[in-house]
């Protein structure tokens, strides 16, 4: 795997995996198609299989009066001979959820379609996720420049009580790797299934609510199609990106002034680079170039000691909230100004 870092004159990294989605860089192991792992295969290549997650008493002094007895979530750490590592607290109700019933509620999704292609853990094992790449894929212009979009199911839960066990379809734009998480009307994006002791119970309920993903990929290739066959000019472009980010007023600071600068030289950069071949000067082209900058442009924030780089992967991936509204914000700005 290839980790291509840039940075640009305003000490913006670049972090760049070309030719993979982001999510790779937080896999423990990666598959293909050929391989044809199995989901045990998967579970134990990533590092994932028997942590046996618990529920153990949080120790109280003997003479404390405790009314809402909390509990460490517990595993055994793969890395460190099965020594246990507490994940987070949480209270009573919570219920442990195990990778392999993650996995098996993946499997259950896609209900014999598709494949496990890769699978890890971030933020010291308290989440972890699972991808699976689904047959289905979008091209646009299939006869000219075959713009393609390859689709993808990611299973993810936390073991801190942090979120819920939740299945999302995540749409990648093959030739530059933006994960297009975009929130579209009449169609769901995601299910999620809290923690607690009927959540294996739910898996029916879950595929019912996603629709094998395929509802979702349907809505969002016609939503692409839409995009692609609005054509934009360069001023149109120019006032999607002052709609998003305002220029500051005359009298802001000088670095600011500078930074915004910066941020909009980059997306002009990328609006007229190659990633954008072909599909420029229409407001697909405006929305891949805008996420683009958002997935890969940008400083990874360190987070209670965690490796920015990693962090900004996360973000990549689809996994930050933040980062998937700010796309909601992008797509709903070109539409509106584009008038698709």
């Amino acid at each position: 795997m290839a980790h291509n870092l840039e940075m640009n004159s305003a000490g913006e990294v670049a972090f760049a995996l070309r030719g993979e989605p982001a999510w790779h860089n937080l896999a423990n192991a990666t598959f293909g198609a050929e391989d044809d792992v199995t989901t045990q295969q998967m579970l134990d290549s990533a590092l994932l299989s028997g942590w046996d997650v618990r529920l153990e008493p949080l120790p109280y002094p003997a003479d404390y009066l405790v009314s809402k007895p909390e509990f460490m979530v517990v595993r055994n750490h793969p890395m460190q001979n099965g020594q246990a590592h507490v994940l987070g607290t949480v209270g009573a109700r919570y219920y442990p959820y195990q990778n392999e019933q993650l996995f098996a509620f993946g499997d259950n999704l896609l209900d014999g379609g598709g494949f496990w292609e890769s699978a890890g853990s971030i933020k010291n094992g308290a989440t972890v996720f699972g991808s699976l790449k689904l047959g289905k894929s979008i091209v646009l212009d299939p006869q000219g420049i075959a713009d393609k979009t390859e689709n993808y199911l990611l299973v993810t839960t936390s073991h801190d009580g942090s979120t819920a066990i939740q299945a999302m379809t995540t749409p990648v734009r093959v030739v530059c790797q933006n994960t297009l998480n975009f929130a579209l009307r009449g169609a769901k994006q995601s299910y999620k299934v809290r923690h607690t002791a009927t959540a294996g119970d739910r898996v029916e309920e879950a595929r019912r609510a996603l629709g094998i993903s395929f509802a979702y990929i349907d809505t969002f290739e016609a939503e692409a199609q839409a995009l692609f066959a609005t054509a934009i000019t360069n001023k149109t472009f120019g006032d999607i990106v002052e709609a998003l980010y305002p220029t500051p007023d005359s009298e802001s600071a000088k670095a600011s002034l500078t930074k915004h600068e910066t941020k909009i030289d980059l997306i002009w950069d990328l609006y007229n680079g190659e990633t954008q071949k072909g599909i420029r000067d229409t407001a697909w082209g405006a929305v891949n170039a805008l996420t683009e900058r958002l997935d890969y442009y940008r400083n990874g924030r360190s987070t209670n000691g965690t490796d920015p780089m990693a962090n900004q992967a996360t973000s990549a991936s689809g996994f930050d909230v933040q980062t998937n509204a700010e796309k909601a914000r992008i797509l709903k700005a070109v539409k509106e100004l584009a008038g698709v």
